[in-house]
């Protein structure tokens, strides 16, 4: 999910450049890219955190 999740949030950045105005990334779409960044990373760290505590003994 979470490797959709920032290829969805890359192809929305680029599609960003191509709709009216061009060449002007609008402050929502970066918000917008900035959550999915957010909710991925977190849900990378939390899958990493559970797996180090399987490992301990």
């Amino acid at each position: 999910m979470a490797y959709a999740l920032v290829i969805f949030g890359a192809v929305l950045i680029t599609i960003a450049f191509f709709v009216p105005p061009m060449g002007v990334i609008d402050p929502s779409v970066l918000a917008a890219f900035g959550e999915i960044l957010t909710f991925v990373g977190s849900l990378i760290g939390i899958d990493y955190h559970y797996k180090a505590k399987e490992r301990e003994p």
